[in-house]
C-alpha cells in the first residue's frame, strides 16, 4: 500500500513563500515520475509541476514556471515544493502524487497514488 503524506501548507500574504513536503512510504515504492497538483475552491485539480525519478528532469505549468522550484530526496522518500513570490491564484490544496502511467507528468489521469492534500491560502 503506497502512502502519501502532504505537508507544510499555510495561510500567508501575497508575494510570501513556502515550502511543501511529500513524504512516501509503503513496500512497492521505488523512485518514480512524481507530480505535484492543486485544486483550487470551486475548480478542478491541475497539474503544478512533474518530476523525473532521478530528479533532473521537470515539467511546470506556465503559471508558476519561474517561481516554484520542485526537488526530490529519493533516500528520504520525500517531494518538495518550494513556492516563491506566491499570489492569490496560488490558493487552493496541494496534492502529491505518484505511480505514474503516462502519458504526461501534468496530467491528474497518469498517477494512480495520491496524498490528501494540504491547504495553502494566499490573500493580501
Amino acid at each position: 500500500q503506497v502512502k502519501l503524506v502532504e505537508s507544510g501548507g499555510d495561510s500567508v500574504t501575497i508575494g510570501a513563500s513556502l515550502k511543501l513536503t511529500c513524504v512516501v512510504s509503503g513496500a512497492t515504492f521505488s523512485p518514480d515520475y512524481m507530480g505535484w497538483f492543486r485544486q483550487a475552491p470551486g475548480g478542478e485539480r491541475e497539474g503544478v509541476v512533474g518530476i523525473s525519478p532521478d530528479g533532473t528532469a521537470t515539467w511546470y505549468a506556465d503559471s508558476v514556471n519561474g517561481r516554484f522550484i520542485a526537488s526530490r530526496d529519493n533516500a528520504k522518500d520525500s517531494l518538495f515544493l518550494e513556492m516563491n513570490n506566491l499570489k492569490p491564484e496560488d490558493t487552493g490544496v496541494y496534492y502529491c502524487a505518484t505511480g505514474y502511467r503516462g502519458p504526461r507528468a501534468l496530467r491528474t489521469s497518469s498517477y494512480r497514488y495520491w496524498g490528501q492534500g494540504t491547504r495553502v491560502t494566499v490573500s493580501s
